[in-house]
């Protein structure tokens, strides 16, 4: 009866395991700080909660976007984004290509927003 108690606990715990495992591997907060180290490009988002910002890697720089919905002419949806750098530091070398190509990402995803840029970024896309 033990033997078979402990064959079911052991494979219970495998079970487990592997679900942890692909949780992992799977789980999109990891796969943003992979792309930030690697400097590569990845937007984290849970669109359907307006309440959590988005985080964007780009370049080895982490954005974060905070939403504000609104209404539009026929439903409410993000009509407002607010964009900074976590690290402005790292912003060197960025061009205003760079935040247009960022921009253009955003609004794949909220077509009816209007993004704002905090400071430094704000003035440089302003400036041209």
């Amino acid at each position: 009866m033990i033997i078979v108690l402990i064959r079911f606990l052991i494979i219970a715990l495998l079970i487990y395991l592997f679900y942890r495992g692909i949780n992992y591997l799977i789980d999109p907060k990891r796969k943003l700080d992979e792309a930030h180290e690697k400097g590569s490009y990845y937007f984290y988002d849970d669109i359907k909660n307006v309440r959590k910002n988005f985080f964007i890697s780009f370049k080895g720089t982490l954005f974060e976007g905070e939403k504000y919905l609104g209404t539009t002419e026929n439903a409410f949806e993000v009509v407002s984004i607010f964009v900074w750098a976590k690290d402005t530091m790292k912003l060197q070398g960025f061009t205003r290509d760079d935040f247009l190509f960022l921009e253009k990402e955003i609004l794949m995803n909220y077509p009816d927003a209007d993004i704002s840029w905090k400071n430094p970024i704000e003035k440089l896309m302003n400036d041209q």
